[in-house]
């Protein structure tokens, strides 16, 4: 767990490193059923027959997990208020069933808002590893950090 950061805390290059999760498939079957109902997240015999020649996760979970577990290290936990979005989503590798993922997060820019000195966007890259050290995931955050209170 790292210590909670606002927008001055951060710097350029920084980065950090979350605790890892593995996915079960159990849970790829269930954030599938809800969300991306597509054969090769649901069904193992299906999935088999794929191009994946086997169950895999939903991109759409990957990237919810990712940012779960950079968000339970606690780095943004109270200056976080929001995001305007994401760039360069890339799936990269399928997630399976049993692999482990973590986060790595480098910071890539600082932005102060110029309308509201209370906050600024903190730009940076999201890459879920797993245990095999693959990158499966990479995006780019677009966080709307809060400054320290007074």
């Amino acid at each position: 767990m790292y210590q909670n950061h606002w927008f001055e805390d951060f710097s350029v290059g920084a980065r950090f490193v979350s605790q890892g999760c593995t996915v079960t498939e159990s849970a790829i079957i269930d954030f599938a059923f809800r969300y991306d109902p597509q054969p090769f997240h649901l069904d193992a015999g299906a999935a088999a027959r794929s191009p994946y020649g086997g169950l895999i996760a939903s991109g759409f979970q990957t990237i919810a997990l990712c940012f779960r577990l950079f968000i339970q290290s606690g780095i943004i936990i109270e200056s976080s208020i929001g995001s305007p979005g994401l760039d360069e989503l890339r799936w990269l590798a399928p997630v399976r069933p049993e692999d482990t993922l973590h986060t790595e997060v480098e910071v890539l820019e600082l932005k102060p808002s110029r309308s509201k000195p209370d906050r600024g966007i903190v730009r940076m890259r999201y890459e879920a590893i797993n245990q095999r050290g693959e990158k499966v995931l990479s995006f780019i955050a677009n966080h709307l950090l809060l400054k320290r209170p007074a």
